[in-house]
């Protein structure tokens, strides 16, 4: 996928044996603990927006800001961090990284207001935009080229096994021992994903250090500057809706907190199937997958607009919702980097740091929509959202992007 990895990965090979260094899976699996651990800590605002508004005094819209932080010092995290730490080992990189979102958690669970929440907040928005955008490129320098895609795979599933988790978890532990318990368990799970990187990472050196203007060529190339237009238009879709789906659950489709436990449950593991799916679409064309992915989010937030007063079908449309997010991130990172393999943690930091950017408007959009015109208006906007995705996509596709299907392919295995 990147070549800037694949060439240290043949600079180590035995010329005379061709063969490659052996595959460091335990490292893998540590990466994706910490994507795990990341994206879990991310997504529990979603799940305890109610409680832990009623419990810092604030409007829904307010506390739902937490998310907005986050993303926004992503957005700057994601670029930054391989630029400012590009003559630091890669290890000591992540490990310091994964100290932030412990020091993030802890400060979580002390809470007492909006700005010692935002303050943990901002903080995990460092850890996760420096973490997401080079565990990537890390991953592939742990195994030989060959077995790239299955570690990419790996390193994906982390998402989707947050994506199963975080939010049911996050509203059963809520309700019953309130929203900080709920953190706590995030904790142990990043401090888990720390020491199993510090067992298994071996010492990474940079193999290069990249420039800051690297990230304004990277950006100009067509193929990624379509892909980063489509996430700020599908992923803030996403959030906005998904952001404050507790209050859709509880205020229109009148669902208790067992119910609305079950129906993130459902989402989550939609979720993983759909990361099945979009991994195989991506092996044809990664658009593919976000054209499949965008237009199934459509397709459940009509559902919740038009009919959300019916429980059964609100929860049916959330689980459709999971299956169709989780078909986006591989997509994505797929289309930017099949145009910058020569950039690997460029292409991946301007990826992570547009998805951090959606998620910080579609936060801020939905929480505006919510307080003023209801909690239907936020998946309202994730329809017109996703539709715009589509037609960006399409219209991509059928101009004849400069991204060759078979490159794509290469890159994802």
């Amino acid at each position: 996928m990147q070549s800037s990895v694949l060439a240290e990965r043949v600079d180590d090979v035995d010329v005379a044996t061709e063969v490659e260094p052996p595959a460091l899976w335990p490292g893998v699996i540590a990466l994706t603990m910490g994507v795990f651990a990341l994206v879990t800590s991310e997504f529990l605002p979603a799940s305890v927006l109610t409680p832990l508004a009623a419990d810092l005094g604030v409007s829904v819209g307010a506390a739902g800001q937490a998310v907005t932080a986050t993303a926004v010092v992503g957005a700057f995290a994601a670029p930054l961090t391989p630029v400012l730490t590009g003559r630091f080992d890669r290890r000591l990189v992540m490990l310091g990284l994964m100290l932030v979102l412990a020091v993030s958690n802890l400060l979580t669970i002390f809470a007492t207001n909006l700005p010692v929440l935002l303050v943990a907040r901002v903080l995990l928005g460092a850890a996760l935009g420096g973490f997401w955008s080079m565990a990537a490129a890390l991953g592939m320098r742990l195994v030989p080229k060959a077995a790239i895609p299955k570690a990419m795979s790996l390193i994906f599933a982390g998402v989707s096994l947050a994506t199963v988790s975080a939010a049911p978890v996050g509203a059963f532990v809520s309700d019953t021992l309130g929203w900080r318990a709920a953190f706590v368990i995030a904790g142990v799970v990043g401090l888990a994903a720390l020491a199993a990187q510090a067992l298994t990472l071996p010492r990474l050196a940079p193999t290069s250090v990249p420039r800051l203007g690297g990230l304004i060529e990277v950006a100009r190339r067509p193929a990624v500057a379509a892909a980063l237009v489509g996430v700020l238009l599908v992923i803030s879709g996403h959030f906005a809706g998904f952001t404050y789906v507790r209050p859709v659950l509880e205020d229109v489709a009148g669902l208790d907190v067992a119910a609305i436990s079950l129906s993130l449950l459902a989402f989550g593991v939609a979720g993983f199937f759909g990361n099945l799916a979009g991994g195989a679409l991506v092996g044809r064309d990664p658009r593919l997958s976000i054209l499949g992915g965008a237009g199934l989010i459509a397709v459940a937030a009509v559902a919740i607009v038009a009919l959300g007063s019916v429980g059964w079908i609100a929860a049916l449309a959330l689980t459709l919702w999971g299956f169709a997010f989780a078909m986006l991130p591989v997509g994505f990172q797929a289309w930017a980097t099949s145009a910058a393999t020569d950039q690997a943690e460029l292409a991946g930091g301007l990826l992570t740091s547009t998805f951090q950017v959606a998620i910080a408007l579609g936060a801020v959009l939905g929480g505006l929509l919510v307080d003023r015109l209801g909690p239907l208006s936020a998946p309202a906007y994730a329809v017109t959202a996703a539709l715009a995705g589509v037609i960006l996509v399409l219209a991509v596709r059928r101009g004849g992007a400069r991204q060759a299907p078979e490159a794509a392919c290469q890159a994802c295995g």
